[in-house]
């Protein structure tokens, strides 16, 4: 699993038949931009809990779909500057 952080919509409106109706969104890896699946509806500026490899298929709602991450939880509280303070506001 991985934390990222949501920087805005991809809109793609040409995709392949079972993938139309999917929204996408680019987060943010560290310094590497990345696209997710959206399973929850999360908006930018979102901090997110990732998962990737088979499990992002699986949770973007099926084993065939070509996703290789997927968002799967909006995190209520992270501060990047201190993850030992996973809880909420100092």
């Amino acid at each position: 699993m991985l934390i990222c952080k949501v920087v805005k919509p991809l809109v793609s409106t040409n995709r392949i038949p079972g993938f139309e109706h999917k929204h996408l969104q680019v987060v943010l890896d560290g310094s590497t931009q990345k696209v997710a699946v959206d399973a929850v509806g999360c908006i930018p500026g979102d901090w997110v809990i990732c998962v990737g490899s088979s499990a992002a298929r699986e949770a973007a709602g099926s084993k065939s779909y070509p996703s290789d991450l997927t968002i799967v939880g909006i995190i209520d509280y992270w501060d990047p500057d201190n993850p030992s303070n996973p809880g909420g506001p100092p």
